[in-house]
């Protein structure tokens, strides 16, 4: 039994356990998932969508390790990679306001914007949107997989499949406040289609400019956000014509602006990170 000090903490409502370990192994590697199951659970432990490991990195200022609620590892995650910008910068661990953080799915390049000397917003090139039905990965004849219909739990769905690092199906609803994600998302993310399986956007058009988004993410259930699902989202909503390449996108927990770049074809994600306490458990 030994102390594992943490950081909780949020982006628009997506939740992880951060812990430090650029100054050493806090966690052995077979230890990450087990920690990840028990202190993720809401009831029994701390509280969140999974845990992040902060370590150093050889390709950019730092690395995010990510690891789902039910100790997946995960490749990329937006709102946990703001959250780890602002965990270096506010814990001293960079001077820094330009970072490149190195995740699973690339290194990614961090700005901060800094006030009374804490980061309060953080902008990331997520990079250019993935639509090779092979590279995202989704079992498809064509192409790409663009506004098809799909059967799921004996119902029609018209899918747009896009990956930001992470297999993405997004999918345009109505009445999206009375979904049942419940019993919904766990059909699609354990679809055939997808081998990796895939988080799933529900979404509900409300302008050119504004969409509405829940999301059921792959190994944790319905969160409150998803980053990578906002940027699917948007670059998803420009292909099918639905919305503008610059969008807000509101989910359960905030707002997040998105812009899929015309120019350079990369998508940037702005928004809020947040430190909700600091604790440590016995593990």
């Amino acid at each position: 039994m030994r102390k594992i000090p943490f950081t909780k903490m949020q982006g628009t409502g997506n939740d992880y356990i951060y812990i430090d370990c650029t100054a050493g192994e806090i966690l052995k590697e077979d230890e990450v998932a087990p920690f990840a199951v028990r202190f993720s659970d809401r009831h029994f432990g701390i509280g969140s969508d999974g845990v992040i490991l902060i370590k150093t990195s050889d390709k950019g200022d730092f690395f995010m390790d990510m690891y789902n609620a039910d100790g997946s590892r995960g490749k990329m995650c937006g709102n946990g990679i703001r959250c780890v910008a602002k965990y270096v910068f506010d814990k001293r661990l960079t001077r820094k306001t330009e970072l490149e953080i190195e995740t699973l799915s690339g290194v990614k390049s961090v700005s901060l914007k800094v006030e009374n000397d804490k980061a309060v917003r953080v902008t990331v090139n997520m990079g250019k949107p993935i639509l090779e039905a092979e590279k995202i990965p989704v079992i498809w004849s064509d192409k790409m997989l663009v506004n098809e219909a799909i059967a799921v739990g004996g119902r029609l769905f018209n899918i747009t499949a896009v990956s930001m690092g992470n297999p993405h199906a997004v999918v345009y609803v109505k009445g999206i406040e009375t979904l049942p994600l419940e019993l919904m998302g766990p059909l699609f993310e354990k679809h055939k289609l997808f081998p990796e399986s895939v988080n799933t956007e529900f979404v509900e058009i409300i302008d050119r400019t504004h969409l509405r988004m829940r999301v059921w993410e792959r190994g944790s259930g319905e969160t409150m956000a998803c980053g990578t699902g906002a940027c699917a989202t948007v670059v998803a909503s420009v292909l099918n014509g639905f919305s503008e390449r610059q969008a807000t996108v509101i989910l359960n927990g905030g707002e997040l602006n998105i812009l899929w770049r015309e120019d350079t074809g990369d998508v940037i994600m702005e928004g809020p990170a947040e430190i909700s306490f600091d604790g440590e458990v016995d593990f």
